[in-house]
């Protein structure tokens, strides 16, 4: 199948050596997320107005103080916490909300408790990423239906993290229906050799630790910890 110019990454993702193909192309798009955040464009006032309303998420404020631009970071936050503050203490001056009465327990959510559930739930950086992964999940179901390469590369891969199979486990059914068996197939065994796979490596890197396996070989297991946490927690970290 010729390529296109939408089925590269994914491609790209499946032809590299991640222990989960997704995680790569998430990792991706996040670090373009987080890139585009603090470049030029938190000086653009479309921009901050958005920053202003949803804020960001406790993973990507910690991602966002690393990056080491704090001029940048602090901006944004000010102008959110100026936001904040007005529309909480509009908020707070509404009071409670409904009361339950004699007979009945039933209250209404307070509007300030309303609005902070509101904020906690909306990040501007997972806005940029959520549209473009799922146009990602989406290419990977018509690559599958199309591309008989792909399908190759598939059953080659090291499998996925327990989120990203569950995903696609999950969408499978629903997108393909009679046709889902094929794919569930190639995706339990990718997964559960893969994850038996690092799992066996898990256990070496702690037997090592052992005295009296100092002087054998590591084997494939130096590296085993990182991958076990992209396997379980569907997370890349340094080694």
């Amino acid at each position: 199948m010729a390529e296109q110019l939408f089925t590269i990454p994914v491609n790209e993702a499946f032809e590299g050596d991640s222990e989960c193909p997704f995680c790569e192309m998430f990792h991706n798009i996040e670090n373009s997320a987080i890139e585009f955040t603090l470049g030029p464009s938190y000086m653009e006032d479309d921009n901050r107005e958005v920053t202003d309303r949803l804020g960001f998420c406790s993973v990507h404020i910690r991602q966002l103080y690393a990056r080491k631009n704090r001029l940048g970071l602090a901006l944004m936050m000010n102008t959110h916490m100026n936001k904040l503050l007005k529309d909480l203490r509009a908020a707070a001056d509404q009071g409670p909300g409904e009361r339950g009465g004699f007979l009945s327990k039933k209250t209404g959510e307070a509007p300030v408790v309303k609005l902070i559930h509101t904020v906690e739930s909306t990040c501007f950086v997972c806005g940029r990423i959520t549209p473009v992964f799922d146009r990602y999940v989406d290419t990977f179901f018509y690559l599958w239906k199309k591309d008989p390469e792909f399908k190759t590369k598939v059953a080659g891969c090291k499998g996925f993290c327990l989120s990203h199979y569950g995903r696609l486990y999950e969408e499978g059914v629903k997108r393909l229906g009679k046709d889902a068996d094929a794919l569930l197939q190639v995706l339990n065994q990718v997964f559960f050799e893969n994850l038996d796979r690092v799992n066996q490596d898990t256990s070496w890197f702690i037997d090592k630790f052992d005295h009296r396996n100092a002087d054998k070989p590591w084997n494939n297991s130096r590296d085993a910890l990182p991958r076990a946490i992209t396997k379980v927690n569907s997370e890349i970290v340094d080694e």
